[in-house]
């Protein structure tokens, strides 16, 4: 009886099963191997490359040198079947060395990945050069990864800042200048957005990534009129001028404020431009515009639609890219998050720039009236409720793959955000998140799906402005607490916490910025200004293990890199700074042995799209779909497929 049972129970749970949804690969860059090589100060050279999110488990390599053009040589005895690094010993560094790997699959080898050269006499540097032609009088600042060529390998998109403004100011700005170089440092173009366009950190997000499924990643982001193409092209009147005047002014709240420089009247638009070109594919109107119906709306009817008149609250803009249906990637471009909340999807597809759905935290929608107030100055994005398909965390609330809101806290407005599988103990993914408002939540953590509140920590002293924390990280740097710990600066929030919400130090890092996997073991490193730090868990201090000497950091306090990312070589990622001149981009990788063995970070979905939005607002950093850290599990295999582009 009990046989017959169980074999019923198998039947069902069979029929049950084959009657879900199998979940949809989502396409993804086909990446090359992504080798490496670096010239030690001790005459060693260390090698890394990349094992795929599509490798088979049992993949091994072979890694070959070829030194001054000669027959290349294998350097390993047996198949390297463990983490995808090599300390060269012997190589002739007075001649160029060029190293290559050739995967092995049941004992055959495969075609050998493409080679990366050492230059004879090469100088002991763990860091690759990117010479820029930056213009004259700005900087490079934030920057963004995407296959541009469909070569396999990642090239750069660089934000060149002059002078910005926040939006809380008035003042002319510089206008916004997008860059796009290979790694040898060749231009492949430049974009200007123009006069009408501001510059600042909440104005110009930039999203690059392949939208189309072709194989070449584009980019996209709010244009105006006067914006030029890589090609020369002007969008619009490109002898419109809608800054407002030296001397202009409103008032806001009883009080008078000044105008000049702001653009508040106006078209709007969204360009999808060429990643290899720089060229203008389609233009659009961008959504939601200022006004619902003026183009040139005065500044009380303004303060109507976004609580201000003057330009403060109307141009917040966040953006990032998420796979709504699970399998292909939307471009999503948002405004607002003090007040009103408007999220908008659009599709890139065929030669088509189409519009999926629009969220509006005041379209009459009783329910999405508590979404207003509740986003950041970042975002982030994830399969948070585990259906396939992705889920925007704007701040304290979620939109949900299908333009509905999910859920919303009412915690209001923070600064710093993180989304991964925080605490391992639990199921799913976990949000931590500071807020703004001194309240009883200057810091939480919660479940990603439901919003549930996990515990929370309240602000204790109000800074000079009178609010919250204005940072927050959340990284594994302790291994004798599962998960994350969280730790905080403002309003008097003191401590390391575990994942748990327990007090597990009086003391810490000195930073709370960034996080980068660095040294080979998988906790996380601290990223900071221009140096690299390890967190001395028994002591409760920490050790400096990469300065980046004639390097500084963007984005003031924030104290960012232009870009931190697993850009090649193995699991670990890179950093990149700019130089104190501005006249050139270092790429740092690591030369620290590893005996983890990671397929590259840049294939797990979630992690990609860090990238893409990691530029936005105050940037933060990436986080994987699952827990890395102390204990941690074999990453789970990516639901991908690997798009080429065609020759």
């Amino acid at each position: 009886m009990k046989h017959r049972a169980s074999i019923v129970t198998f039947v069902v749970a069979a029929l049950l099963l084959s009657a879900l949804p199998a979940r949809a690969q989502r396409q993804m860059e086909a990446l090359g191997r992504g080798v490496v090589a670096v010239r030690q100060a001790d005459g060693k050279v260390w090698v890394g490359w990349r094992l795929l999110g599509t490798d088979p488990d049992a993949l091994a390599f072979n890694l070959y040198r070829s030194a001054g053009g000669a027959r290349a040589v294998k350097l390993n005895d047996r198949p390297l079947a463990g983490p995808t690094d090599f300390v060269d010993a012997r190589a002739d560094l007075s001649k160029s060395n060029s190293y290559f790997v050739r995967p092995i699959l049941k004992g055959k080898e495969e075609a050998p990945s493409a080679a990366f050269t050492l230059p004879a006499n090469a100088p002991a540097r763990q860091y690759l050069s990117i010479p820029l032609q930056t213009p004259e009088g700005y900087s490079p600042n934030d920057a963004s990864a995407g296959d541009l060529d469909g070569d396999g390998e990642y090239e750069l998109v660089v934000h060149m800042v002059g002078r910005g403004r926040d939006n809380g100011s008035a003042g002319f700005t510089t206008e916004p200048i997008l860059q796009a170089y290979k790694l040898d440092g060749t231009l492949l173009w430049t974009i200007n957005l123009g006069k009408n366009i501001r510059e600042g950190a909440h104005y110009t997000q930039f999203m690059v990534y392949d939208l189309d499924g072709d194989g070449r990643a584009e980019v996209a982001c709010k244009t105006a009129d006067g914006t030029v193409d890589g090609k020369g092209k002007v969008i619009g009147d490109p002898n419109a001028d809608w800054r407002e005047p030296e001397g202009a002014f409103t008032t806001f709240r009883s009080g008078r404020h000044a105008l000049g420089g702001y653009i508040l009247k106006g078209p709007e638009y969204l360009t999808v431009f060429d990643g290899l070109t720089g060229a203008a594919l389609a233009t659009t109107n961008f959504i939601p515009p200022r006004h619902p119906t003026k183009l040139e709306p005065t500044n009380e009817e303004l303060a109507q639609v976004w609580g201000d008149g003057y330009g403060n609250r109307v141009d917040r803009f966040l953006a990032c890219v998420a796979y709504l249906d699970g399998k292909r990637p939307s471009l999503v471009m948002s405004r607002g998050y003090y007040t009103r909340t408007v999220l908008t999807a659009w599709n890139w597809r065929e030669g088509k720039l189409t519009r999926v759905w629009t969220f509006d935290s005041e379209d009459g929608t009783p329910a999405n009236k508590a979404f207003g107030g509740q986003g950041n100055h970042n975002l982030s994005v994830g399969d948070v409720d585990g259906d396939g398909r992705d889920e925007i965390v704007y701040g304290a609330m979620v939109v949900d793959d299908d333009g509905k809101g999910l859920y919303s806290t009412g915690l209001g407005h923070g600064d710093a955000l993180h989304l991964s599988d925080l605490d391992p103990t639990r199921p799913g993914l976990e949000v931590f998140d500071i807020q703004e408002r001194f309240d009883d939540a200057g810091a939480h953590f919660r479940d990603a799906r439901t919003g549930k509140i996990l515990w929370k920590k309240p602000s204790v002293k109000a800074g000079e402005d009178g609010e919250g924390p204005g940072r927050g990280l959340c990284l594994d740097i302790d291994p004798l607490h599962p998960g994350f710990e969280c730790w905080v600066r403002g309003a008097d929030i003191f401590g390391l916490f575990d994942a748990r919400g327990e007090l597990i130090s009086k003391t810490t890092p000195r930073s709370c910025n960034f996080g980068v996997y660095w040294d080979g073991d998988t906790l996380s490193e601290l990223l900071d200004r221009n140096y690299i730090a390890k967190w001395n868990w028994k002591d409760s201090t920490e050790t400096t293990l990469l300065t980046a000497e004639g390097c500084v950091s963007n984005n003031g306090t924030k104290a960012t890199p232009a870009l931190s990312a697993d850009l090649f070589g193995d699991w670990r990622e890179e950093v990149v700074w700019r130089t104190a001149d501005n006249k050139e981009l270092r790429v740092y990788t690591t030369t620290i042995p590893t005996a983890e063995r990671f397929y590259t970070f840049m294939h797990d979905p979630q992690y990609r799209l860090s990238i893409a939005w990691q530029n936005v607002g105050y940037n933060q950093p990436p986080h994987t779909s699952f827990f890395v850290g102390e204990g941690m599990k074999r990453p789970p295999r990516p639901n991908i497929v690997g798009v080429r582009a065609k020759k």
